[in-house]
């Protein structure tokens, strides 16, 4: 078997990453409109979470074959990463600064400069 690459997946298997990353996103702006954080249905509002979705998604999907997670575990995490929107991307950059000794900016750090 060819070693994973983003190049080396199939167009199934990116359609499954990325629908369950844009459901996640629409879950997240609905309940967004739910609970008051945005007065009323916003589209620039829900386009927004939907890309953030997606990037978490692909992401989430990148780190969970990296790290062999079984496929059924891997589409929880997508979904759930999508869901939590940029919470979801803190907690990749965090994954990856423990994993690669990288050091990621806090959002305070870049209001100093």
């Amino acid at each position: 078997m060819p070693h994973n690459d983003p190049s080396n997946y199939s167009l199934i298997t990116y359609i499954w990453v990325i629908l369950l990353s844009l459901w996640g996103g629409i879950v997240h702006h609905i309940k967004k409109v739910k609970t008051g954080v945005i007065a009323r249905f916003s589209l620039s509002e829900l386009v927004g979470d939907l890309f953030i979705s997606g990037f978490i998604g692909v992401m989430t999907f990148y780190l969970c074959e990296y790290a062999g997670v079984d496929k059924l575990l891997t589409a929880f995490l997508v979904g759930t990463s999508s869901h939590m929107g940029t919470r979801g991307l803190m907690i990749l950059e965090e994954v990856a600064a423990k994993k690669f000794g990288v050091s990621v900016p806090k959002e305070n750090d870049t209001e100093k400069r």
